[in-house]
């Protein structure tokens, strides 16, 4: 296994994630892939040779062993490994799909263009969608192979025993697996942190839904405040002669001039108050007649 390639992978796969991406991720490398690598392979790797059944008949403790054991746990657990840690793959090529789309669109137009994303990194449109769906696919991975472990091997356990009457043994045999408690161990182990992992990929599903909706909330909200603010500028009170058409008070605009064009301004000014009682101040040295 090239170590570098993994930790470069790990260490991008943990940029993108989460707070729970990130508990995902260091549960799934510590206590599944370490475990696996280090202790479980050597606990199945004389799994077939000391299968033991009483009998001589050629090719009757492998007719046996196949029935019991039609397929070894290590190439269940390295086959869902491989498919539990391949969408976060995906992930980190969305991200390097953004960011090389981004470098071309800077070498097209410069460094005074528009970006197009701002931080590749953040889960907005499509990245987003991405990553949900890799969660949805973690966790239902996990839960499949579950339920297939579940389906070949009762309880998730290992009998010290198994009894077997296939053709070509000539009556029912006895046969003994080897290791059974210390397989059993680790077994249960491995589904435990498998249940841990599903329920971490389901909350940071139902967190990211939910950051999601507070965002659009608060987006609407945002957008109806500016509208009711834009709503009570465009009611407000007009002024000039929209105001005069609306039948609002009349303003009387003294200008400097004669008596007799001040006369005609106020005049004018009691016919628009149409029928309105108005208090015009004595005007010094105004003169109009009756």
């Amino acid at each position: 296994m090239n170590w570098d390639l993994f930790e470069r992978l790990l260490s991008g796969v943990n940029k993108y994630s989460t707070a729970f991406g990130r508990i995902w991720l260091s549960l799934v490398f510590i206590f599944r892939l370490l475990v696996y690598v280090v202790a479980a392979e050597r606990v199945w790797s004389d799994d077939h040779k000391d299968f033991d059944c009483n009998t001589r008949q050629p090719g009757c403790t492998n007719v046996c062993f196949d029935h019991f054991f039609p397929v070894s746990h290590i190439r269940l657990w390295a086959l869902q490994l491989i498919l539990v840690t391949c969408p976060s793959l995906l992930v980190i090529m969305h991200v390097a799909y953004r960011e090389a789309k981004e470098q071309r669109h800077r070498a097209a137009g410069g460094d005074n263009g528009r970006r197009i994303y701002p931080n590749p990194g953040k889960k907005h449109g499509g990245l987003w969608w991405t990553y949900m769906l890799s969660l949805v696919f973690k966790a239902g991975v996990d839960i499949v192979f579950l339920y297939i472990f579940y389906h070949l091997y009762r309880n998730y356990t290992l009998p010290r025993l198994v009894k077997c009457e296939l053709s070509p043994c000539p009556n029912m045999v006895d046969c003994f697996i080897s290791r059974p408690t210390e397989k059993n161990i680790f077994t249960l182990f491995m589904v435990v942190t498998t249940c841990v992992c599903i329920l971490l990929s389901l909350i940071e599903a139902t967190y990211l839904i939910g950051k999601r909706c507070r965002e659009c909330v608060l987006a609407g909200s945002g957008e109806s405040r500016r509208h009711s603010q834009d709503c009570s500028l465009s009611s407000a009170e007009p002024t000039g002669m929209e105001g005069q058409q609306r039948g609002d008070k009349p303003r009387l605009v003294l200008a400097p001039s004669n008596g007799k064009s001040l006369a005609a301004v106020t005049r004018h000014w009691l016919q628009a108050s149409r029928g309105q009682r108005h208090y015009l101040p004595a005007i010094p040295g105004s003169t109009t007649k009756t």
